[in-house]
């Protein structure tokens, strides 16, 4: 998988323990403004960051917080594959959740992003409905 072009950032999600900490945190210093969005039986804090990526926050068991960035790509199983080619472990697998598909890769130096495939593009390579995961944010890629 070669590009011509640079892969762009599609959405930045910020997981941490202490949601409301950092609603509040993010709305006060940057202007970010939050939406909760209900999908699915689960709830997503999306955020609006202005122009550029969507953004969004997961309340989640981490023990520090990070973000995680999402890349979009063409095809999320052929990129998914090019990472492990490349040295990357998947930490989590190719799966389909309201408004895409993504995979979680950790770079070879640790690094961590999320490969993404919106649902308006073709579906990926060897699609299939997958059951929905519990954290997968709905209103995220």
């Amino acid at each position: 998988m070669s590009h011509r072009f640079p892969q762009r950032l599609a959405h930045l999600e910020l997981h941490t323990a202490d949601l409301g900490s950092a609603r509040a945190f993010y709305s006060e210093l940057l202007g970010w403004r939050p939406e909760l969005i209900e999908a699915a039986q689960r709830t997503y804090l999306a955020l609006d960051l202005g122009d550029g990526p969507s953004g969004g926050i997961v309340e989640c068991g981490t023990e520090r917080a990070l973000w995680l960035p999402y890349a979009s790509v063409p095809d999320v199983n052929v990129a998914t594959e090019r990472a492990e080619q490349l040295g990357g472990s998947v930490l989590l697998a190719a799966r389909e959740g309201p408004a895409g598909w993504r995979s979680v890769m950790r770079a070879p130096d640790g690094g961590e992003i999320a490969l993404w495939q919106p649902k308006a593009s073709v579906p990926p390579t060897g699609a299939r409905a997958c059951p929905r995961r519990s954290g997968s944010p709905p209103g995220a890629p």
